[in-house]
């Protein structure tokens, strides 16, 4: 896992937003992404990431408001500022365009910004999420933390975000998966869960509006946010694909940092050809 602090050319800081703190770090150089974490994660859950992408893109990791240290005065985090967060900190860094990366619970954040301000968006990843979208079809985290496949889980002591799969095959990497999310510090989350079912409420005609290019990546595996639920998210979205990684549960950057990575560095470099 990669020290922020002791890592060469990452930088950390923080900034006021309203009602709350951010809290970065920034490294690398060239074109900018923004990676945006889960419900069970932090900023330090994207250490796979930042190894493979600081040596070609400038890369910027946050932790969403109540996720510690970023604080919300509320002592809950508030889903519905993360996106005008994220737009504070972009303009906080001087950060003109960026590409976003983001997973599950950041899926939220990155729609809402690429509606918030298109222009500030260059491409998009949404991995193991639909955002913010409502669709008859899509089915919603109440629904799937009382799924029974999210219950055997629970019953058997494994993080329903990383997977039974990741816990068996690749245990250490599995068990630093709950440390870094042990990190975000003790909250309900389940009051964050019902906050963001509360906010799907974009219907794809509102999507339309999103028009730089956009990958929808599940894991075959994920029953956090099925596989259905991404390819409902690339049916609305006028430049998508959808990629399914195998042997992979919900949280696929992490389970399988090589094979993703590669993907999304193949999808930006063609993006950016086009653009």
């Amino acid at each position: 896992m990669i020290d922020f602090d002791q890592a060469g050319g990452f930088d950390r800081g923080s900034i006021e937003v309203s009602g709350g703190s951010i809290h970065y770090a920034l490294g690398g150089s060239g074109p900018a992404v923004v990676f945006a974490h889960g419900l069970g994660g932090n900023m330090h859950s994207w250490w796979q990431q930042l190894g493979a992408f600081a040596g070609q893109r400038t890369c910027i990791v946050f932790n969403h408001r109540g996720f510690a240290p970023s604080e919300d005065t509320t002592g809950v985090p508030r889903p519905q500022f993360y996106a005008a967060d994220l737009l504070a900190l972009l303009d906080h860094l001087g950060i003109a365009q960026t590409a976003i990366v983001a997973q599950s619970m950041g899926g939220w954040t990155a729609m809402e910004l690429a509606l918030l301000a298109p222009d500030r968006v260059t491409v998009l990843v949404f991995s193991g999420t639909a955002g913010t979208l409502r669709l008859p079809g899509i089915v919603s985290l109440a629904e799937t933390s009382s799924s029974p496949a999210v219950s055997a889980s629970i019953a058997a002591g494994v993080s329903a975000a990383a997977g039974m799969r990741m816990a068996r095959e690749q245990p250490e990497l599995y068990r630093r998966y709950v440390e870094i999310d042990k990190l975000s510090g003790a909250w309900d989350r389940n009051t964050v869960r019902h906050a963001l079912d509360a906010m799907r409420v974009r219907d794809p005609g509102e999507l339309a509006a999103i028009t730089c290019p956009v990958l929808a990546i599940a894991g075959a595996e994920d029953i956090v946010s099925p596989p259905a639920n991404t390819e409902l998210l690339a049916s609305s979205l006028p430049q998508s694909e959808v990629l399914i990684v195998p042997d992979a549960g919900h949280s696929a950057y992490f389970e399988r940092a090589p094979l993703f990575n590669e993907i999304v560095m193949k999808f930006l470099r063609k993006s950016e050809a086009v653009q």
